[in-house]
């Protein structure tokens, strides 16, 4: 059984894991396109930071997920990095962009 075919049966069995897995997959996204942006800009984790105006152990945090940014300090970063957040009806997937 591939991850794929496992996470489709689990998503079925339990609406409880079904909501915890779409969750994951929006949160590695979002990180899989800032990290995928931040490197092809070339930039370090350190000079995004900098010019977000946020520690570089943020950066850190969120990239590894460990820590999901707020609201603000997600639109600061991705402002920073050229992206925009699309936000759509929940049938259709997150969209994480170039500007």
């Amino acid at each position: 059984m591939t991850w794929d075919e496992y996470k489709k049966e689990k998503k079925a069995d339990d609406p409880v894991t079904r909501q915890l897995l779409e969750q994951a997959e929006i949160e590695a996204h979002v990180v899989s396109s800032i990290i995928r942006q931040r490197n092809e800009l070339g930039m370090s984790q350190r000079e995004l930071a900098d010019k977000c105006e946020i520690p570089q152990s943020s950066v850190a945090r969120i990239e590894s997920s460990k820590t999901m940014p707020r609201l603000d300090t997600l639109a600061k970063i991705l402002t920073c990095l050229g992206l925009k957040l699309t936000i759509s009806p929940q049938a259709i997937p997150i969209a994480v962009e170039a500007v």
